[in-house]
């Protein structure tokens, strides 16, 4: 069994690990464009949405941040909620660039996400976010009251490199003041983040609700907080 007992960091993605997308106002796009989708049915079809999106991203090496990829995300998503309709997958794509700037979608806590912080930083770890995005991470968090839980935030857009590049997971470690056998990443997609900590010498827990990724060479969770209960009952073994 895979042990943790030198771990003395977690580090976090923010989108699908912290943070999920605002399903409830996507299903109000839908609705206005006569295609009504519940929000837990956006929810499941997320999970596979975000595999589909992965092999795309290991395939063309491209940014997780262009409006190319959060587009292809989207339509992978609203597909898989059964929307196929290229009027409405248009009028949705359109309605999410001027959504809530600069914010956008990604509104929403994971509801495990303050409950799973709060149990990293009781058991005595060092609890960051490192994440891809647009220089608004730092301010969703705080609003939704989980920067109270972390020690600091890696932006993407602050820092100027972007996962999988080891060297944002370089300076995390740096900053954390760790090695990289003492720290686990979690995030929720397998080139970007299971690949990317590894490059820098971390484990990794891919995050795996529907059980849609197959087998992988790392350790699986249904969610955040099965993750944090994972690597301390690892680290405790």
């Amino acid at each position: 069994m895979l042990a943790f007992l030198f771990v003395r960091a977690i580090f976090f993605d923010a989108g699908n690990t912290l943070l999920r997308m605002n399903y409830a106002a996507i299903g109000e796009a839908l609705t206005r464009e006569g295609a009504p989708v519940a929000p837990e049915t956006l929810a499941r079809a997320d999970w596979s949405a975000r595999v589909r999106l992965d092999a795309d991203l290991l395939a063309h090496r491209t940014s997780t941040e262009s409006v190319t990829t959060a587009d292809r995300y989207l339509r992978y998503l609203l597909e898989g909620a059964g929307i196929t309709d290229e009027r409405v997958l248009a009028a949705v794509a359109a309605w999410r660039r001027t959504y809530n700037p600069p914010v956008g979608v990604w509104n929403t806590a994971e509801p495990l996400a303050a409950e799973a912080l709060a149990l990293a930083r009781d058991a005595g770890l060092r609890a960051a976010v490192i994440s891809n995005s647009n220089g608004s991470v730092r301010q969703i968090l705080e609003s939704l009251g989980l920067a109270r839980h972390l020690d600091f935030v890696l932006d993407s857009f602050e820092v100027g490199i972007e996962k999988p590049d080891a060297r944002i997971f370089q300076l995390a470690l740096e900053r954390a003041g760790v090695a990289p056998a003492q720290a686990v990443y979690v995030g929720d997609l397998y080139s970007i983040d299971v690949l990317g900590a590894g490059g820098a010498g971390l484990r990794a827990v891919l995050l795996d609700p529907g059980g849609c990724w197959g087998r992988r060479d790392c350790l699986v969770a249904r969610d955040v907080l099965e993750a944090v209960k994972l690597i301390l009952a690892r680290r405790a073994g």
